[in-house]
């Protein structure tokens, strides 16, 4: 196909206004005017005809050379293949009016070959779009997906093209949230002090009445409470786009994933620490938590098992206090993985909280699926339990639903894992002991089994985690006492007869009083023995 370089200036004749076009006497300077291109493209699907035009070139070669890439770009298909050859034709037609750069041919000729859009103009937003309904995942995992993408990604990086999403974008994303949650701090402390100072204005008289509405009216104005979006937060906002981009680069459309190179400050997990002596007069006198992971002692945690003997869930606090089990899979644990005679149970499903919404789903990872060995006190818990549920249906009758838990409502239906947490709360504070979560139950349950010498790695599979690094980083608080035992048995290994300076000297100095002591009663003993004369 036909393809020229030509030029041309644009200079008017000063008496009509008409284009000198060749005509122009300055043509002949190489440096006057400009070089244009034109190549014929293949016609369109009606037989009309098209082209690639650009002007603007200052030099020839310059011209030439951009010449070049086009006849590069529609020597990519063959001549046996007509659809690949209008689809480079209507990229270069679509470049041409847009005035836009030429296309890399490399790239054009993956894409090509890869069956994709010859031009990138999909955008990030776009493309998480895409990505989204292509997932395949329990809906609490979607919906943190989708999460991610609609209140932080969409509207900060949504706009700029997928193939030229860069690290800096995500770096300056990531510097605009922590712009925002500073902004959101401050209006924060501006509508709690107002507040604040609203609750010192008295009621009566008509004047405090005007104040009280005219600041009411102003704390209406301010923005509402909101949270910050915290250092886990924007891990996970790193992840969901990680893995977009993953799945991007596993269907070609990209190369490179900038999410990977982004760096953000390391979140570290708060450590578990145990409800010492000290530091529950502590909390009796601030009301303050040590840590947002706590740990009861065996003790506390025998007083208050022994406060809820009597409660209809007793049975799943004590299999959590004492096996670790997390919330959803107590709540889901059904009784035919359950095996009172082999003293063990399967873990293999869980009820999950989507919203205020609950769905039964398999453990999130491998390691989820296990078998829980269960001892001798634990087993007759158990059947006791059991023996209450058979109870229990009979009194309800056709009433009862017939969902096969362990652990159910009265009338056998569901529990609510935020129910039951909300549960446990009113009965740590009714037992007057120090609060913990839920959850840390299972931290207590994982330091329990430490405490008493079991090795990590069992511990780590009845917990159900897929390194032991995990049980280290995060359960191993060892109680106090355990801790001290563990440090003597450990300082007794080592015979020591080292003396320090100050030791030496104290037994020098006593060695010289002692000496001098005995010289003294010595000459009072001769003096006693000499004769008087």
């Amino acid at each position: 196909m036909k393809g020229s370089t030509h030029r041309r200036c644009y200079c008017r004749d000063p008496h009509t206004g008409k284009p000198l076009g060749k005509k122009c006497p300055k043509l002949s300077s190489r440096k006057h005017g400009s070089y244009s291109i034109r190549q014929e493209l293949p016609p369109r699907e009606d037989g009309t005809r098209r082209s690639f035009s650009r002007a603007g070139y200052e030099s020839l070669k310059a011209a030439q050379a951009d010449l070049d890439h086009v006849r590069a770009l529609l020597g990519l298909a063959d001549t046996d293949d007509p659809e690949g050859m209008a689809l480079i034709a209507a990229m270069l037609e679509e470049v041409g009016d847009e005035k836009s750069p030429l296309p890399d041919v490399e790239e054009t000729r993956r894409r090509l070959k890869s069956g994709q859009d010859l031009i990138g103009r999909l955008t990030v937003s776009e493309w998480l779009d895409r990505w989204l309904d292509g997932k395949r995942i329990r809906k609490s995992g979607l919906n943190r997906y989708e999460t991610d993408i609609r209140f932080h990604l969409k509207p900060r990086i949504g706009h700029h093209r997928l193939d030229r999403l860069r690290v800096s974008h995500l770096s300056d994303m990531f510097t605009a949230i922590a712009d925002a949650n500073a902004e959101i701090l401050e209006q924060n402390a501006q509508r709690r002090a107002a507040v604040e100072e609203l609750a010192t204005v008295p009621w009566k008289g008509t004047d405090n009445r005007a104040r009280r509405k005219a600041m009411k009216t102003a704390i209406d104005a301010m923005p509402p409470f909101r949270r910050v979006t915290g250092p886990a937060t924007r891990l996970r906002i790193k992840a969901t786009l990680r893995a977009a981009l993953n799945d991007a680069i596993g269907q070609q459309i990209l190369t490179f994933n900038p999410a990977a190179h982004v760096e953000l400050d390391p979140v570290r997990k708060p450590k578990a620490l145990v409800w010492t002596d000290a530091r529950v007069a502590k909390w009796e006198q601030t009301g303050e938590k040590p840590s947002p992971v706590m740990v009861w002692t065996p003790e506390q945690t025998g007083t208050f098992l022994d406060f809820v003997a009597d409660d209809r869930l007793y049975a799943m606090w004590h299999l959590i206090a004492f096996r670790g089990l997390r919330r959803g899979e107590a709540c889901g644990q059904p009784w035919s993985e359950t095996n009172l005679d082999d003293h063990s149970l399967t873990v293999s499903a869980q009820l999950v909280q989507d919203g205020w919404e609950v769905e039964t789903s398999e453990p999130k990872t491998d390691s989820g699926f296990r078998v829980v060995a269960l001892d001798d006190d634990t087993v007759s818990v158990l059947k006791r339990h059991r023996e209450q549920q058979d109870a229990d249906r009979e009194e309800w009758g056709s009433a009862w639903v017939e969902t096969g838990m362990v652990f159910t409502q009265e009338d056998a239906s569901w529990l609510h894992p935020g129910k039951v947490t909300d549960l446990f709360e009113r009965l740590v504070a009714a037992s007057g002991l120090p609060p913990i979560r839920l959850h840390d139950l299972r931290h207590g349950a994982a330091t329990l089994m430490l405490a008493a010498g079991i090795d990590v790695k069992i511990v780590s599979d009845t917990l159900g985690h897929s390194d032991t690094r995990i049980t280290r980083d995060i359960y191993q608080s060892v109680l106090p006492q355990v801790g001290k035992n563990a440090a003597e048995a450990t300082a007794k290994l080592v015979p020591l007869q080292r003396k320090t300076a100050a030791e030496e000297a104290r037994k020098a100095a006593k060695k010289a009083k002692d000496k001098a002591k005995a010289e003294a009663r010595a000459k009072k003993k001769d003096k006693r023995k000499k004769p008087r004369k």
